[in-house]
């Protein structure tokens, strides 16, 4: 909540406004472009795209996925305190934005989702406990009717699974594959599946295999098991 009212929630000033430098003259004139406000919060809804403006989709989605912060808008003041340019005035000729490093992070802090938190909620028919989400998504799954209904088709090509398999979430590299089309699965070399060996997260150790192969490269492909031939044939 201290967050998005711009309040600081830490420390011996927690509550307080945060400080602001108001630097062009305020403009209390009314909101344009489908805008509305209401409870002290703006809603813009006046962005959309046709069907086949693909350019203005893609604009939106930057937009609706760029990071919380700007870098260039970043800065030091002169007191030591981090100061933030917004991007567009307030209304009331508000341009800055200035916290104390500690709220700072504090701010940052609030921004970082709880651990096991979902990011991504569903609504209407693809919400978890809706009545038609098993017939909708893929894998069939969502809550299930009354037994005493009828049963519902999912998918005729389906074949049965243990509860287990139905409560079994992607891997990552079913992700990848699913999400960005990237196989990470099937070997470049010979087609076969890939298995885990080892999870190397020392940095350490990860610099070392690196400069390694930035020094020696990787391994030529006469190192790789030779494909498949032919029986000799026999001798006469």
């Amino acid at each position: 909540m201290s967050s998005i009212t711009y309040r600081v929630a830490t420390g011996k000033h927690a509550g307080r406004k945060e400080v602001t430098l108001q630097t062009l003259p305020g403009d209390e004139g009314p909101l344009e472009g489908g805008a509305g406000q209401v409870g002290g919060f703006s809603l813009h809804a006046g962005v959309a795209a046709e069907a086949h403006e693909s350019h203005q989709l893609e604009k939106l989605c930057r937009y609706i996925t760029r990071r919380a912060i700007s870098e260039k808008r970043l800065s030091i003041s002169a007191q030591g305190r981090v100061r933030y340019e917004l991007k567009t005035p307030w209304r009331n000729g508000t341009t800055h934005v200035e916290w104390d490093p500690v709220d700072f992070i504090a701010k940052l802090a609030a921004l970082v989702p709880p651990p096991r938190a979902h990011l991504t909620r569903f609504h209407g028919v693809f919400a978890p406990n809706a009545a038609l989400r098993a017939q909708l998504t893929p894998s069939g799954r969502g809550k299930r009717p009354a037994t005493d209904a009828a049963p519902v088709e999912v998918s005729a090509n389906e074949e049965p699974r243990s509860p287990e398999e139905k409560r079994r979430a992607m891997n990552w590299a079913q992700r990848l594959k699913r999400v960005f089309s990237i196989g990470v699965t099937p070997c470049v070399h010979c087609g076969g599946a890939v298995r885990i060996v080892a999870s190397i997260e020392e940095p350490a150790v990860v610099r070392a295999i690196l400069a390694h192969f930035e020094k020696h490269g990787a391994r030529e492909a006469a190192h790789y098991r030779p494909a498949a031939r032919a029986p000799p044939a026999a001798a006469a």
